[in-house]
């Protein structure tokens, strides 16, 4: 595994319509991207941040394609499709970690016994603010847990990645700088915490109890609460399982005031816990977001 532990990517918010998913973010005060097509069925319209991470909200755009991509291996695509089908077409479904090396990343996660499948080379059109057009490529190494089937992780190497000026995309009316931690739910944190550790490359972990882990990794930090903190700190439902579960994002906002006189203006169902904004989920959002303020 990697010395140091991989920077937060971005997170996968799968979503019934992209139309919905962009009314909702921007009545929340995010600045969405233009809709991105990927060759094997899916796409994206995606909220960056200056911090360098971004939400990727997923729609599938074309089923046929997707079908076929999924039944030939493509583990984005299958595990996308067996999220929906477990879940519904609203929710949380994958964390992606930066990486130099995906390939490495692969043969680690099998070593460890925790890859999801084989690695995934692909390269799909862009297009900017400006309308500037071009051609990214990347490559994913995957990992999962089986007592963890509605979670997956996988690391996202740029292969090639046309330098584009992402200023306007991550300037957000909420003031929302980026992405400082996700919250997961499960029965039995310590045990499922194991599966983030790998994924995310975490040396150490703060110290924890039965009720609460909390594992740093690079630019992120994770909290598995068990249903009674969950519900606690959130105030939203537990699941009515014992699995692991991405439930939450935290995000850094310039003023919370602010947010808090944005999200009244849009009538956004919202609740102040501990000096942070809860936003619960809704179709297009897909997780709870937690506003909190930081400089």
């Amino acid at each position: 595994m990697t010395a140091s532990p991989r920077p937060l990517d971005h997170l996968v918010l799968p979503t019934a319509s992209l139309d919905t998913a962009r009314a909702r973010l921007f009545a929340l005060g995010f600045t969405v991207a233009p809709v991105g097509i990927h060759p094997f069925g899916t796409a994206n319209a995606c909220v960056f941040f200056a911090d360098g991470t971004y939400l990727e909200p997923l729609a599938v755009a074309d089923e046929r394609r997707a079908g076929d991509a999924a039944r030939s291996g493509n583990v984005f695509v299958a595990r996308d499709a067996a999220y929906r089908q477990r879940l519904g077409d609203e929710g949380f479904s994958a964390l992606v970690f930066g990486t130099d090396d995906a390939s490495a990343d692969h043969e680690a996660f099998v070593g460890k016994g925790v890859s999801a499948g084989d690695i995934l080379d692909f390269s799909r059109g862009f297009t900017d603010a400006d309308g500037n057009s071009g051609t990214a490529s990347f490559r994913l190494a995957f990992a999962a847990d089986s007592h963890a089937p509605d979670v997956f992780f996988f690391t996202c190497q740029r292969v090639n990645v046309p330098t584009i000026d992402r200023s306007a995309l991550q300037a957000h009316t909420n003031g929302v700088t980026g992405i400082t931690g996700v919250v997961f739910s499960a029965r039995d944190p310590a045990k499922l915490s194991a599966i983030i550790r790998t994924a995310s490359g975490a040396v150490t972990g703060e110290p924890g109890n039965d009720r609460h882990v909390r594992i740093s990794a690079g630019n992120t930090l994770f909290d598995i609460l068990d249903d009674d903190e969950f519900v606690a700190r959130t105030g939203l439902e537990p699941t009515s399982d014992a699995a692991l579960r991405a439930r939450a994002i935290r995000f850094s906002a310039r003023d919370i005031a602010a947010v808090g006189s944005l999200l009244r203006a849009a009538d956004i169902a919202h609740e102040t816990r501990e000096g942070r904004l809860v936003v619960p989920p809704a179709p297009g959002q897909g997780a709870a977001f937690i506003f909190e303020e930081k400089s």
